[in-house]
């Protein structure tokens, strides 16, 4: 299974909880300095998959690779190559967090002056240098987050995996982990995130597998996967004038695929708006003027719902 510039390698995963199927054949891939995201509501399967990449928890079948080494419950030295940060806050409440940095580092053998080193950098990096020596109780929720990053760090791990980890959190906080996130890559680091939230995965992600009831329906960056529901844009044009003779007109157009009349002006169907809206605008306001433009881009919701049939969210 081993590719150059692989940092993990999965395939054909599954574990089942008596007659349930959690994870039903899973498999991917993520290379160096790439940030894959598993997108899918809660219940998916997306934490009973992680827990099988990081060889926390026993898989009926599959195989896991990571850094060249395979991966199950026994394997020390694979395990080591991995930096885990689950959803739960795995911090002690009584030790500030330069000692609960200290004490995971101890874990990971580092000691002396190196494991001194690493806690500062780590402060460093999830912004925490200032509220270092307070006891993590005192830390808002976003804090705790930011610092269960943190030990998640220290062993300068080659794969990072992040499961849901802005739950709960508020909006700034939850930006400087998006931040964070987005910067882990350009230090090397491979990063499997999971999250149900769709503007994460789009924003982080440099490819998606979206899971759902176990199976993972499909993967690609987001341009692939939006290729699936048709790359077309849906464009609002508010205007007055001659609508008819507008809509007319510019529904003739090439990448025009359908233009439709409205009461406060013309609904378009568009194949890459960004790029043909100039034309566009020049064509209708020959008879038409127009007050407001809206454009809204085909998601990853909507290709979640074209897979599933649902709502991301449901």
């Amino acid at each position: 299974m081993v590719d150059d510039g692989l940092v993990l390698e999965c395939r054909g995963l599954r574990k089942a909880f008596g007659e349930r199927v959690a994870v039903d054949g899973v498999g991917f891939t993520i290379a160096e300095r790439e940030t894959y995201g598993l997108l899918g509501p809660n219940g998916a399967g997306k934490t009973t998959t992680i827990s099988m990449v990081c060889g926390l928890l026993t898989r009926d079948a599959g195989e896991v690779v990571v850094a060249g080494r395979p991966v199950d419950t026994q394997a020390v030295d694979a395990r080591a190559a991995i930096g885990y940060v689950p959803q739960e806050i795995a911090v002690y409440p009584d030790l500030t967090a330069r000692e609960n940095l200290r004490f995971f580092g101890k874990l990971y053998g580092l000691a002396g002056k190196d494991l001194e080193t690493r806690v500062d950098e780590i402060l460093g990096i999830v912004d925490l240098a200032d509220r270092a020596d307070e006891k993590t109780q005192q830390y808002s929720g976003g804090m705790q987050r930011r610092l269960n990053i943190g030990l998640g760090l220290l062993n300068r791990p080659k794969l990072l995996v992040l499961d849901e980890p802005t739950v709960g959190v508020d909006p700034q906080s939850r930006n400087a982990i998006l931040g964070s996130v987005e910067r882990f890559r350009e230090q090397g680091m491979a990063v499997l995130y999971t999250t149900h939230y769709m503007e994460e995965a789009e924003r982080l992600c440099d490819r998606v597998g979206i899971l759902d009831e176990g199976k993972l329906l499909a993967e690609g960056t987001r341009r692939e996967l939006v290729s699936m529901v048709g790359e077309r844009d849906r464009v609002h044009l508010a205007a007055t004038g001659d609508l008819g003779s507008a809509a007319r007109v510019v529904g003739a157009l090439d990448a025009v695929e359908q233009a439709t009349r409205t009461e406060d002006g013309l609904d378009l169907v568009v194949e890459d708006a960004r790029r043909h809206l100039p034309a566009i605008l020049t064509y209708v306001g020959e008879h038409a003027h127009v007050t407001t433009v809206e454009v809204t881009e085909p998601n990853l919701e909507a290709v979640f719902l074209h897979l599933t049939g649902k709502a991301l969210r449901d």
